[in-house]
């Protein structure tokens, strides 16, 4: 390849970079000089400064007709790479043993050969990868022949990420080696073009003034998930990755390496304002609206909730809404690298990559990927590494893949540890989202109402008024609808509480429920409409009172905020006719920061309201 098959890359017009950005990046220029002089390419750098995505974006624009094989060296086994297979000598006709290479590597035109992670494979693909590096070659193959034009590897040297160092000179003195940091790659340009109405030289600004500890935190891989989520109008937190299941923390650096001040809510809210987004607390019906976003933008985010909260069934209902197809699901703890693909032989003497047949139907995909901390083995956990950060398997793209959700439990629950593994802030950060998902995020309750009726009603009821937050942290939904299931049965209830060993049971008395079970009188919805007149006059008295309210006002509107919307809707005029006597502030909160779906019923409460006021 020299310079003649080279063009130099179009430049489209953004706010941030009105005209084309400055000198050409280090990367890239090292990357023409490469192959200019046909020597490998070795590049180290932190995670998340755009390495990958550098070669990704530029090769193509840079040198057109040559296609970028990247071949995930964390996810190789030895067999994918190169294999000796029995096949039919078109002379004798008797089988011989021939080799065959990786499809990836003949793909019919000049193509750059990135060895991505490269310090992450295991010691026999190793040995493969060093004879491409340092010979262009592998087996009996010679990859110039092939059409391979430049060789690169590329890795993070930190011995945080990778468990080896290249030390031998043989090797090391085959390759150039550049190191890397932020300054070297073109992501701010790359963000500029994701992001053309934005004018981003603030942000750059402001990321730019960090300390070198917050930036190597917060890298620009992490920076565009943060964007991301402010374009979504998402709290900008959300782009931070959950390490370890605790949300990473832009905190400063002590000289003992001790964390010090926490700058996280001001970096964020720095950002927010240099783009003229809003940075929110928190956003009605969360988890739904993080699924949706992701199947809309091609996101790959991560939920994370405590056992039985109904991540799983919640995702599995978006996927199908916004699909119209059954997701794609794979559980981590019975996922073998097997059930994903293995290298075949095929006609053409090369190995092809065969996927799953869920992986390869052209229909729009979503893949869940449950208890996701969880996995089997180490190899099955590689492949799926490669799949979240390119969305390819073996180098093959996943035809109409449109949104991966990871789902995984936190570390510690109600104060126990679960058997999850760790991992570091390079696997953590490629998920545009990662959510700690709160029990009440998820609407269960409409679901085993509408599933069981008047009984999940009563359980229900007693699950928000008569027990306290630790008692419904221990009482998941999960839990709920086996306590459903018992009374129907006529079972004794206990036997639906976790168990815990040795005769000991979640600590939540029951008593209460079973009261409410056995129709002992209880105060909801359905008692006020039974008893709406007598409850009006209570409430008008109180009126009169205080224009704060008293006991029975207090009550009333707990039952108003605590009841579904389904509930809600049945008692519709009920409701309308207590609701004049409630406090103006308490109305209000029924429409502040709650789901579309509540907000339009309170609309609709309080019409009616106006409505049964004029006819009264």
């Amino acid at each position: 390849m020299t310079e003649e098959n080279a063009v130099v890359p179009a430049w489209n017009t953004t706010a941030t970079y009105p005209d084309a950005p400055g000198p050409t990046a280090k990367l890239e220029k090292f990357i023409d000089a490469m192959i200019a002089i046909g020597q490998t390419g070795q590049i180290f750098g932190e995670h998340g400064i755009g390495k990958t995505s550098t070669f990704v974006s530029y090769v193509p624009k840079r040198f057109p007709g040559t296609t970028l094989v990247v071949l995930p060296a964390a996810n190789l086994a030895p067999d994918d790479l190169l294999v000796n297979a029995p096949v039919r000598d078109d002379r004798s006709g008797e089988l011989v043993l021939r080799q065959l290479i990786m499809r990836q590597l003949v793909p019919g035109k000049p193509f750059v050969l990135l060895i991505d992670d490269a310090l992450q494979a295991g010691n026999t693909v190793q040995s493969q990868l060093m004879q491409l590096a340092c010979n262009w070659t592998l087996g009996e193959y010679d990859l110039r022949e092939l059409g391979c034009v430049g060789v690169f590897l590329t890795d993070n040297e930190s011995l945080a990420e990778t468990s080896v160092r290249r030390s031998d000179l043989a090797i090391l003195d085959r390759m150039v080696t550049i190191r890397l940091t932020a300054n070297d790659t073109a992501w701010r340009q790359a963000l500029a073009e994701r992001y053309p109405d934005w004018d981003l030289r603030e942000v750059f600004r402001q990321w730019a003034a960090l300390s070198p500890h917050l930036r190597h935190l917060f890298s620009p891989r992490t920076l565009q998930h943060v964007l991301d989520c402010a374009r979504a109008g998402f709290p900008l937190a959300w782009g931070l990755p959950l390490l370890n299941g605790h949300r990473l923390a832009l905190a400063e650096e002590r000289k003992d390496g001790k964390p010090g001040r926490d700058r996280t809510a001001e970096v964020l809210d720095g950002i927010a304002a240099a783009v003229g987004a809003r940075n929110p607390a928190t956003v009605a019906d969360p988890v739904r609206r993080i699924l949706r976003a992701a199947m809309t933008h091609r996101w790959a985010v991560l939920l994370q909730g405590p056992p039985g909260c109904g991540k799983t069934e919640i995702t599995k209902q978006i996927a199908r809404e916004e699909t119209g197809e059954e997701p794609v699901y794979f559980s981590l703890p019975v996922t073998n690298v097997e059930d994903l693909c293995v290298p075949v032989p095929t006609r053409d003497g090369s190995l092809d990559a065969m996927l799953a047949r869920s992986l390869l139907d052209p229909k729009p995909k979503v893949l869940v990927w449950d208890e996701y901390n969880r996995p089997k083995d180490k190899a099955t956990f590689a492949k799926l590494m490669e799949i979240t950060q390119e969305w390819t398997l073996a180098g093959r793209p996943i035809p109409n893949l449109r949104a991966q959700v990871a789902l995984q439990n936190p570390p510690y629950h109600l104060g126990r540890k679960l058997l999850v593994t760790s991992n570091n802030v390079a696997q953590a950060s490629r998920f545009t989202i990662s959510y700690e998902v709160l029990p009440e995020d998820i609407p269960a309750n409409e679901w085993l109402i509408s599933t069981y009726g008047e009984t999940a009603e009563t359980v229900l009821e007693w699950w928000k008024n008569d027990i306290d937050d630790e008692g419904r942290d221990w009482i998941t939904k999960r839990t709920l609808e086996r306590l459903i299931k018992l009374h129907q049965a006529d079972m004794p209830l206990q036997s639906g509480l976790i168990y815990l060993g040795d005769g000991e049971y979640a600590p939540v008395p029951l008593s209460g429920l079973e009261a409410r079970l056995a129709d002992r009188p209880q105060i909801g919805l359905a008692e006020l409409a039974g008893n709406c007149p007598s409850w009006e006059a209570r409430l008008s008295s109180a009126a009169e009172t205080t224009e704060e309210g008293t006991d029975d006002t207090d009550l009333v509107h707990q039952v108003f905020s605590n009841a579904e919307v389904s509930q809600l809707e049945k008692h519709l005029d009920v409701v309308a006719r207590l609701l004049p006597y409630l406090p103006p502030k308490l109305r209000a909160t029924y429409l502040v920061g709650q789901t579309p779906e509540r907000q339009r019923f309170w609309i609709t409460a309080l019409g009616r309201m106006g409505e049964l006021s004029a006819s009264g």
